[in-house]
């Protein structure tokens, strides 16, 4: 029974963990930050890249 209770209050604060990084990510809107930071990467490098027209 020992183990069952130490299991579960493991699972409990890595839940807890989990949700407090989750809220921080949502309140400071850090995954748009990532994204448009990645966006911008992925922009500039192919507008680097020529086109070829070919009619």
């Amino acid at each position: 029974m020992a183990k069952l209770a130490k299991a579960l209050l493991k699972l409990i604060k890595v839940l807890l963990i989990v949700i407090c990084v989750l809220f921080v990510v949502y309140f400071w809107n850090l995954d748009q930050k990532v994204l448009g930071w990645a966006y911008k990467q992925v922009n500039t490098m192919f507008d680097r890249k020529k086109v070829d027209l070919v009619f």
